[in-house]
């Protein structure tokens, strides 16, 4: 080679090497920027984003080697690791409630490529120690919904470990309800702002642990009851005791859709041991359902629920609300039961064994008023019901029937007439532990007895007063020769179309009854 070529080459080679140099300090200088412009695009973002002020005590960026010449020379890939702590935003800058978002640590991968565009990528974030604070319904954020869908940045997973939501009384001196966030997983499902979801979190009242997934948004900033969402979920081993009145575990799996403002629900729920407090006596019940729930205030419409209490199938409609100036929601279903085990229904509502068998056919209304602690919670009913087939459980309560039945077929020494089955119909009421009973029926052959009065489910009190027919006449209840002695007084007590009318009562306890005449 000539000794001029091969002195241009050399000179060639430096220049070469001293662009590529000043080229990769250009560079390195250009990467020690990104952290704080990184900062203020992120910082600029949460405060337009959520109308709030920011608070940001680290964040750091690490670019990976060849990124930059990645960068340079527009290659498909450029990933910046960001690690932060100490995040705190308040919306419009309030300090008398807690701030909307508070969050620990969070890390972040960033398309490099995508920083000086107007739609920045971020393919991953991973936020551990999450705080969300919801304010009551009115004072919630007003966003501006004009951004919704068109964000300038665009976030495709989301990983969220050991978070906490809690949303906020208006009664600022009342306990917040807290849901507690163990994993939730966020992924883009398109351009339209939706994520894909799989979320474990512990439900607060009543405490159970749910696992969901399905999907969710986009967020409508403006009005958020319009954001959509659905998915499946899993309900587990939820302890209805902290609810005054029941008690049981429940288990549940469904499905719902919709808005937040309007979620449709259906799915199946079994409580083997379900009970009220004031029996404690536990027994099975299953239920397929299909709801309707406002996600932003929580209220309910059932529309219906199918039930199976033991052996007792069972339909409930109405609703569980919280209206305005009520601390806790009122519940008002509408219950049938068009031909069900009575015993099932004695065993859930009182103390003991029950104490009579038979089909009962069942229309009531339930309602549970929207009292707080300072007031104690009832239970209230009031409808009809019918009970035929009937038969007492208790031989002393039976025998008195039998007895009872024979007398009024004029057969008072006849044991063939035996194990008696019984007609019973009425409208009742209860409230306050207290059943009420109007027009109250009840039948066997050759007797009919109409009672009004109350029953003392607490106190197992019974207190009733009415009238007994019976087709024999007075002389004919007995026998020998009370039957003869008795027959000149027969017209004085055959009337209203009965043989025998009498006044009565019955009074005592469901465990020892006592009849009587009612002077």
């Amino acid at each position: 080679m000539a000794p001029r070529s091969k002195k241009w080459l050399i000179r060639s080679g430096i220049i070469v090497a001293i662009l590529f140099a000043a080229f990769g300090i250009g560079l390195i200088y250009l990467s020690r920027h990104f952290e704080p412009y990184i900062r203020e695009q992120a910082i600029q973002y949460l405060k337009e984003r959520f109308d709030s002020e920011v608070e940001l005590t680290g964040l750091h960026v690490s670019v990976p080697g060849g990124a930059a010449f990645h960068l340079a020379t527009k290659g498909k890939i450029a990933l910046a690791q960001l690690e932060g702590e100490g995040l705190v935003m308040r919306h419009k800058g309030r300090t008398d409630i807690p701030p909307m978002f508070r969050l620990q640590h969070f890390s972040a991968t960033v398309d490099l490529q995508t920083l000086f565009t107007a739609a920045k990528v971020v393919p991953l974030v991973k936020l551990d120690g999450m705080e969300i604070n919801i304010p009551p319904k009115d004072e919630r954020p007003e966003m501006d919904s004009k951004n919704d869908g068109d964000s300038a940045v665009r976030i495709d997973n989301v990983e969220i470990r050991n978070a906490k939501l809690a949303i906020l009384p208006r009664d600022r001196s009342r306990v917040p309800l807290n849901f507690e966030l163990h994993e939730v997983n966020l992924s883009s499902v398109g351009s339209e702002g939706a994520m894909r979801y799989d979320a474990y979190l512990s439900n607060p009242k009543p405490k159970g642990e749910i696992h969901s997934t399905g999907t969710f948004g986009p967020w409508s900033a403006g009005e958020p009851s319009d954001t959509s969402l659905s998915g499946n979920y899993l309900f587990e081993n939820a302890d209805l005791g902290v609810f005054k009145g029941i008690a049981g575990i429940l288990h549940s799996t469904g499905q719902f859709e919709g808005e937040l403002g309007n979620i449709n629900a259906k799915g199946e729920a079994t409580i083997p041991d379900f009970r009220l407090k004031m029996s404690g006596n536990p027994v099975p019940l299953t239920a397929t359902f299909e709801v309707g729930v406002d996600g932003t205030n929580g209220n309910t419409t059932l529309r219906p629920v199918h039930a199976k209490l033991g052996s007792t199938n069972l339909t409930t409609s109405g609703t569980v609300i919280k209206h305005d100036g009520d601390t806790h929601r009122a519940i008002e279903l509408d219950a049938l039961i068009p031909a069900g085990n009575l015993t099932d229904v004695l065993r859930l509502a009182m103390k003991g064994d029950p104490f009579m068998q038979g089909i009962v056919k069942l229309t009531t209304k339930i309602v549970i008023p929207p009292l707080d602690g300072k007031v104690k919670e009832k239970l209230e009913l009031d409808g009809k019901f019918e009970v035929t087939g009937g038969k007492f459980l208790r031989s002393m309560i039976q025998d008195k029937i039998d007895g009872l039945s024979r007398r009024g077929q004029g057969k008072p020494k006849n044991q063939e007439i035996d194990e008696v089955v019984s007609q019973m119909a009425g409208d009742f009421r209860l409230d306050d532990q207290v059943i009420m009973f109007k027009m109250l029926a009840f039948a066997v052959a050759g007797a009919a007895v109409n009672l009004d009065g109350s029953y003392d489910l607490g106190a197992d009190n019974l207190d009733f007063h009415g009238a007994l027919s019976l087709d024999a006449k007075v002389s004919q209840t007995q026998s020998g020769w009370k039957r003869w002695v008795l027959k000149p007084i027969d017209p004085f007590f055959a009337k209203n179309g009965a043989g025998t009318f009498l006044k009565i009562k019955v009074v005592g306890s469901s465990k020892s009854p006592q009849f009587g005449l009612d002077r």
